[in-house]
């Protein structure tokens, strides 16, 4: 690769900055470290040399809050100044790279069958992600959350493979928007070294946290003598299991190990 830009006479400043060989591409979202010294599993992915941010240990010892508002699913303003959408990416690149946020590495599964070894860089997806993950965390229900993952887990598998435009992703992106459509909210987080630290939701109208029936003390909500009716319930199925024969409480781990 780097000879062909040489010969060519394409400008490579990412690739040239790298202390050891490994190739980097990269786009507004984020970049893949790989190949050459990288594909050896015993070398350590600290040989590369972060381009969209630093390493944790090299971020500021102090705290750094921002807030990001959510309006149905996007984020729209960052400390409650409006921005379009590339602004509030080239934002969080900013200030989450500065503080070690969104540098990973994976084995990851190739569509071959074959294993990819990567060190990637994606500051501002990360802040974005973990950010509206407290949103999303507010205003789903159980069976919601667990849809909304699923959808969210083919769609990136489908965008993995190049299938973007496939009839099924298509049908899962329309039901994710529909999920988040109540996402609204203004969330504070604190980066520190590498963290991204929840530190408050507001304005988010559609939570369905409230503090009153969702309290471990005696409060105005929910009555804590209710969840006895409701164990007993939920018992029921258990106990019967149990009177069948059919629970085992023997350690899984143990029975497998006097097996060999």
């Amino acid at each position: 690769m780097l000879e062909y830009l040489k010969k060519h006479g394409i400008g490579h400043q990412i690739a040239s900055q790298a202390k050891k060989r490994y190739s980097t591409d990269s786009n507004v979202c984020g970049l893949s470290n790989e190949a050459e010294d990288l594909e050896s599993i015993e070398t350590a992915m600290t040989i590369v040399n972060p381009i969209m941010g630093v390493w944790p240990k090299d971020a500021p010892n102090e705290a750094e809050e921002v807030t990001l508002r959510f309006e149905k699913g996007r984020c729209v303003a960052m400390d409650g100044t409006k921005m379009e959408p590339l602004a509030v990416l080239q934002k969080c690149n900013a200030i989450a790279g500065r503080n070690g946020i969104g540098i990973a590495h994976a084995l990851e599964n190739r569509i071959l069958g074959t294993k990819s070894r990567g060190v990637y860089e994606a500051p501002g997806m990360t802040l974005l992600g973990k950010a509206f993950e407290y949103v999303t965390q507010a205003v789903l229900d159980r069976n919601a959350t667990r849809i909304y993952h699923q959808l969210g887990r083919h769609v990136s598998d489908q965008i993995y493979d190049g299938r973007y435009f496939d009839p099924s992703t298509r049908a899962c992106v329309n039901a994710i928007w529909q999920l988040v459509d109540p996402a609204n909210g203004t969330v504070k987080v604190g980066l520190h070294k590498g963290h991204v630290m929840f530190l408050s939701l507001t304005e988010c109208p559609h939570s369905i946290y409230f503090e009153a029936d969702s309290s471990m003390e005696a409060s105005e909500g929910l009555n804590p003598v209710s969840s006895q009716g409701f164990l007993e319930v939920t018992s029921v199925e258990a106990k019967s299991m149990a009177k069948a024969g059919l629970i085992d409480t023997t350690s899984v781990w143990v029975k497998r190990q006097s097996k060999l």
